[in-house]
């Protein structure tokens, strides 16, 4: 009895961990990525983040990236007007495609796509000021060209926000486009409250 007891455990454990790993598609990483603002890794070839520090694209550069993408705009409180500059002294492509928080395009997105598609297994990491933007446009290539499913890359996108009701419209927008839909059981798109000024 003591014996299966035991066992029980063992494989409840198992089956924790397990579940614990498969509920997020994210990572496991170096530790001094996860300093950058909002840091999040889908794959070895794909993460997100916050506007990295002049330091942290040198652990960037470390750990084996190879593109960077910005997708917000060079006059931002903490954006590094020598970002391009930086990154391409350390070895690694640097894209810059500036999309409005309050506007974003299906061009815009299309345009960072293009660029991914150039090359699939270069090791890239999108980024824009908090995360917000990036973890949207994260979602939305997951889900178009990696077929990662809607709830997956939607649960890695809510550790980081729940889109307002521009973003939402733009996502619907430009799955449509692409003939998928944002449902999914587990899928809750209603906007958050409005932030008081």
């Amino acid at each position: 009895m003591r014996a299966h007891r035991t066992l029980f455990k063992m494989l409840s454990l198992m089956v924790l961990a397990i579940l614990s790993m498969s509920s997020y598609g994210l990572e496991e990483v170096d530790p001094a990525l996860n300093e950058i603002t909002n840091f999040r890794q889908y794959s070895p070839s794909f993460a997100s983040s916050g506007q990295p520090t002049r330091d942290q694209f040198q652990a960037i550069a470390d750990n084996g990236f190879e593109r960077v993408v910005y997708i917000a705009f060079t006059n931002n409180q903490n954006a590094l007007s020598d970002a391009d500059q930086l990154v391409k002294s350390l070895g690694m492509e640097y894209m810059h495609v500036p999309v409005s928080f309050d506007n974003p395009l299906p061009d815009d997105f299309y345009a960072f796509a293009d660029s991914m598609q150039r090359n699939t297994g270069k090791k890239t990491l999108l980024h824009c000021q908090v995360n917000a933007r990036a973890t949207a446009f994260s979602f939305l290539y997951r889900v178009i060209h990696e077929n990662v499913p809607v709830a997956e890359a939607k649960a890695d996108m809510n550790t980081v926000w729940q889109p307002n009701a521009v973003w939402r419209d733009f996502i619907f927008e430009v799955l449509a486009q692409n003939g998928l839909s944002p449902d999914c059981e587990s899928c809750d798109w209603t906007p958050p409250p409005p932030r008081e000024q």
